[in-house]
């Protein structure tokens, strides 16, 4: 029996009990809360410290957009990709797997992201088995329809969201940011949720989190993951505290570049945190509807920070021979062509096409912005470091390489898999067809075989 027969079999006697509990009491159980950090001093965002890589002359980042279920799949494709090719290393022959230095996700992307981070090589095959491959989704729906969950929700403090946060904490096994942190050769982990009050990206990063005076290292994964998550509507908010006014002193910013309109927004968004009287909360929803791909702000903080030299300065101990930027797009087709029909489109389509057509636009817009960006990167090299040590090597590459679920080779088979619903857990053959496709598309990118071909290893297979 599915969890939805569950559901619906003893559905009305367990909504009767839920009554019953609603009617004589309403709980007061509160939440995880993030805790003030320990210590801030008054570096300035350009100082503040940045994730170090690994000792090696390549600096890969990998962003998995969201999707659900479908872009989980098909993100863990290509990390599986990645793991299977072979380029030469110092020691002979090595996973390219083995070279990411920072792994990005949002929504159903952050929660692949997140548990390669905590797991490392241990997550072949065990986030297929633990996740992609379970009805997480129906299992979540019986979860929340225990008569102890039910009364929890009664308190105003909790949430939907918070029972998928319970369920995301067993996945990940209680892991936090801290413990990732101390989990050496492990990537470092970006993940984004949306700032409901702004409409803008909100980052689990030590920038972000110096912002609020919090202490980054605490906060759970499954917590970031479920904000990022957190589809407006059908789950509701995660709420951190801002601990802003606890801080001795205040975070300094730089102000570099700040005729930039890109610039500004991202300065005028960060400046909103530091006023814990204006803004003492926080509230997270999906971060696919400030930034689906988790790329724009990377982006933006680039060009705050005066360039990329700037932006990467800390990230090696060697000089950058390789920037790689590998960019997993996800996103599906709406539904229904609204646009063949005269009659008026229904609610239901309004959404989808507000989804997965609007949102599909500006996740091409944000695609484009990173083709620019890369282009002015790779000027900025041919020129000066303006007399400071450089973080690159002279003859240093560019790669930007981008994944689309879209570019899946076969036409029946491309249509099929962006019909694929976006949801917590879809069929195993469709998680089957996604992670073979997630493979193919990046076995077949030119830009990745270009990368190939410049580390000397073979070309991927089809």
């Amino acid at each position: 029996m599915t969890g939805f027969d569950h559901a619906v079999r003893h559905g009305p006697r367990v909504l009767l009990l839920g009554l019953a509990l609603l009617l004589s009491a309403c709980s007061s159980v509160r939440p995880w809360q993030n805790l003030p950090a320990k210590l801030l001093d008054n570096r300035t965002e350009a100082q503040q410290p940045l994730p170090a890589s690994q000792d090696n002359q390549m600096l890969m980042v990998v962003s998995l957009s969201g999707g659900g279920a479908r872009a989980s799949a098909f993100g863990y494709g290509v990390l599986n990709a990645l793991r299977q090719t072979q380029v030469p290393g110092p020691n002979g022959p090595m996973s390219l797997l083995h070279e990411l230095d920072v792994i990005s996700g949002v929504s159903g992307g952050s929660i692949t992201a997140a548990y390669y981070a905590a797991f490392g090589a241990d997550a072949f095959p065990a986030f297929e088995e633990q996740f992609l491959r379970k009805n997480f989704q129906d299992n979540l729906i019986s979860y929340a329809l225990k008569p102890g969950n039910l009364y929890d929700l009664t308190s105003p403090w909790l949430g939907r969201t918070h029972l998928l946060e319970r369920r995301l904490f067993e996945l990940f096994k209680g892991k936090t940011f801290g413990d990732i942190a101390q989990q050496p050769g492990h990537p470092s982990l970006l993940i984004s949720a949306t700032d409901l009050s702004l409409g803008a990206s909100f980052e689990f990063t030590w920038r972000q989190f110096s912002l609020i005076c919090s202490d980054l290292d605490s906060v759970p994964l499954s917590f970031a993951v479920a904000a990022s998550s957190a589809v407006p509507l059908a789950l509701s908010p995660l709420t951190l505290k801002n601990y802003n006014h606890h801080c001795a002193q205040p975070v300094n910013m730089d102000a570099s570049d700040a005729g930039a309109y890109r610039v500004r927004l991202l300065r005028d968004s960060q400046r909103s945190y530091l006023d814990a009287s204006d803004r003492p909360y926080i509230h997270l929803v999906d971060g696919g509807l400030a930034d689906n791909l988790g790329l724009r702000s990377l982006l933006d903080r680039s060009q705050a920070e005066g360039g990329l030299r700037r932006a990467v300065r800390r990230m090696s101990a060697t000089p950058i021979q390789k920037l790689v930027i590998i960019a997993v797009n996800a996103e599906r087709d709406p539904n229904e062509r609204i646009d063949t029909q005269d009659e008026v489109p229904s609610t239901l389509q309004v959404v989808d096409a507000l989804l997965f057509g609007t949102g599909a636009r500006a996740t091409q817009e944000t695609l484009e912005l990173l083709r620019d960006t890369a282009q002015t990167w790779r000027r900025e090299l041919r020129g000066s470091s303006g007399g400071a040590p450089d973080p690159f090597a002279p003859d240093a590459q560019i790669h930007v390489i981008n994944v689309n679920l879209r570019d899946a080779p076969e036409l029946a088979e491309r249509q099929f898999l962006l019909k694929i619903p976006t949801a917590f857990s879809i069929p195993a053959a469709d998680v089957s067809r996604l992670i073979d496709a997630g493979a193919r598309v990046l076995r077949h990118s030119p830009e990745f075989q270009a990368l190939l071909r410049s580390l000397g290893a073979a070309p991927a297979a089809p």
